[in-house]
């Protein structure tokens, strides 16, 4: 399709996370005549900003102004609790819309590949991470933590976060948006240690300085660390300038002593995963103690048993297939040639290159695709918003805007206590009746 600036291009972008609104961004900061609905099946927009970012992490979430900036543009709509293939398929949107962008994310975890990891007791970060930040589908798990101790599988910041929101007091998360529902498990539960567990080396690990270095600030837990797992400062001016703070970090944390707090979280290197023990339910975890050579890792042989009664991988995500679209099964995204899956359809953000990078991986990544779109489609009279909204419409769905948004998130901080930023809630019909009214 040729360029052309006749008439409106009209876009549906399905996903309401960084990806989407970069890109709705980038699509209408020029002089064409581009107009963007923001689909999302939750009634909340933001994606993993309000359901991947931890609830102690408030700063971060800040980035969500800007996209309330994008928002407020009247070539911009959010069209919330609106379901891809539930309430509309993908083919009414390509009649509708003259392009229709995925940036539907990777919510399915990486599977472990281990014997063991159906048994109860082994939860996905994803379902993890979205119960204590409050996201629907993930409200009612419920997990047992009156355990003594998590193996937490993974070198990533995941594996960081969700180790720092089981340590933490309650005092701690005060400030926080941690879920109740958590909160009064997470608080109230008997564990003792916890296992950050990582097959390779500190220096392959992709947590960040900043992330490593609370874990050696909290209130009612000690950071333990075999110093004989980290190289000698012989190698440091070799390394990145990440790789040397967490050097520094790492080696505050070898000359911890337990001393007089109650939980102990132990980062361990050269540890790989090899079956997850129990019968009705998790008991421990079977490691195998590894090395690293040119970049490979590799066992050697020696195992031990790691007592655990949950065990969280948090070794990465998948995007999840949907029907007629090419899917490369081996790197978890949509089949695309740089962004384009087929004449009018594209995929942005990770589910076109995986989970990678931070929030702000996606801006440059959405203005490309932006880029792309304006120089290969061009207007062609489709009905747009006008069709969404007739389809809506006939089949009663009742969706959620931007303006409903606010009211609910209104709610959210009304009902908040002390220095909680607000209540986030979970359950969707509450979420539309407020919108509602």
């Amino acid at each position: 399709m040729a360029h052309s600036d006749d008439g409106t291009l009209w876009v549906a972008i399905i996903g309401a996370g960084p990806a989407g609104y970069y890109t709705a961004e980038a699509l209408t900061a020029g002089e064409q005549d581009v107009r963007v609905d923001i689909i999302d099946r939750l009634p909340t927009p933001f994606g993993l900003i309000r359901a991947g970012v931890a609830p102690d992490h408030q700063s971060i979430k800040n980035v969500s102004r800007r996209y309330e900036a994008t928002n407020q543009r009247d070539d911009v709509r959010f069209v919330g609790n609106l379901s891809l293939g539930r309430d509309v398929t993908l083919k009414e949107l390509q009649e509708l819309y003259d392009v229709v962008v995925l940036a539907t994310g990777a919510a399915k975890d990486r599977p472990l590949g281990i014997d063991g990891e159906d048994l109860p007791g082994v939860i996905g970060s994803g379902p993890f991470v979205g119960w204590y930040n409050s996201h629907p589908d993930y409200a009612d798990l419920d997990p047992d933590l009156r355990i003594a101790s998590v193996a937490v599988i993974g070198n990533g910041n995941v594996a960081v976060d969700v180790a720092r929101i089981l340590a933490k007091t309650a005092n701690e998360m005060a400030s926080s948006d941690l879920a109740a529902h958590a909160a009064d498990i997470i608080h109230k539960s008997s564990i003792k240690d916890v296992y950050i567990l990582g097959r390779r080396g500190p220096l392959e690990a992709a947590f960040t300085p900043k992330e490593l270095g609370e874990l050696n600030r909290l209130e009612n837990c000690v950071t333990l660390v075999d110093g004989n797992q980290l190289p000698d400062s012989s190698v440091d001016e070799t390394l990145s300038g990440a790789q040397k703070k967490n050097m520094v970090a790492l080696r505050a944390m070898a000359e911890n002593s337990q001393g007089d707090k109650p939980v102990r979280l132990h980062i361990q290197f050269f540890r790989r995963p090899m079956a997850i023990i129990g019968e009705d339910c998790v008991c421990g975890i079977r490691l195998e103690e590894t090395y690293v050579e040119d970049g490979k890792c590799f066992g050697t042989g020696k195992t031990e048993v790691l007592p655990a009664g949950l065990v969280v991988p948090c070794i990465g995500y998948r995007s999840s297939p949907l029907p007629d679209i090419p899917y490369d099964d081996r790197r978890g995204v949509y089949q695309n040639d740089e962004g384009l899956i087929a004449e009018g359809l594209y995929c942005v953000g990770w589910c076109r290159r995986g989970p990678t990078g931070t929030i702000g991986t996606n801006k440059p990544d959405g203005k490309g695709i932006a880029e792309k779109i304006l120089a290969e489609v061009s207007a062609s009279g489709r009905t747009g918003r006008e069709g969404l909204d007739a389809i809506v419409a006939e089949r009663d769905l009742q969706i959620v805007t931007f303006q409903d948004w606010k009211k609910i998130e209104a709610a959210e901080i009304d009902a908040a206590e002390g220095d909680a930023p607000r209540v986030k809630f979970s359950d969707l019909d509450q979420m539309v009746s407020i919108a509602e009214n």
